[in-house]
């Protein structure tokens, strides 16, 4: 993925020949069993199941959040998303390795997230697992899904249709702050 801040297993060298970037310092032990990406290119279901498909996975588990058109009775368009790369891959990558810590069933595991503007009906966040059996698939995907949301600093923007709707900056309910800590513009 051009443009992509990614922590997939691969060396320095090869990110820099498909424009990506690998944080280095986040390559451990899990490293060929963890997939993080950070891109503005669109996310693909396809994408994320081929980082986690193995042999030994009997059940493999994925959500595909995507953006509505619709936000509290207002028309929404997109979301613009924004992230500090690096900090958010580091982020991002130890949610993969604890989803693999807490069930050590699952066997691979896949966090990407979306920058930049996503159009309705477009994935923004993709959190996909496999393992042993199903269940521990399914139970570490809702769990990663809710850290991220609560750890990860990706501010999100919601932009409305027509001149009356301001655009909005929204925090995420799991994280109980306010909203992007910049201007609001």
């Amino acid at each position: 993925m051009e443009g992509a801040a990614t922590m997939d297993g691969v060396s320095a060298a090869a990110a820099a020949e498909n424009g990506s970037i690998a944080v280095a310092d986040e390559i451990d032990a899990k490293a060929d069993s963890l997939t993080v990406v950070v891109t503005a290119n669109p996310l693909t279901a396809d994408a994320a199941f081929a980082a986690i498909v193995c042999d030994q996975a009997g059940g493999n588990s994925m959500f595909l959040g995507t953006t509505r058109d619709n936000f509290e009775g207002k028309t929404v368009v997109r979301l613009e998303y924004e992230c500090y790369d690096a900090m958010a891959v580091k982020e991002m990558s130890k949610i993969g390795r604890a989803m693999m810590d807490k069930w050590p069933s699952v066997l691979k595991v896949a966090v990407y997230h979306r920058t930049g503007h996503v159009p309705t009906k477009e994935a923004s966040v993709i959190i996909a697992a496999s393992a042993v059996h199903r269940q521990a698939a399914m139970d570490a995907v809702e769990w990663g899904i809710h850290q991220l949301k609560a750890c990860v600093p990706i501010w999100k923007k919601e932009v409305y249709a027509g001149d009356e709707n301001a655009p909005a900056w929204k925090a995420n309910a799991e994280q109980g702050g306010g909203p992007r800590p910049a201007n609001n513009t």
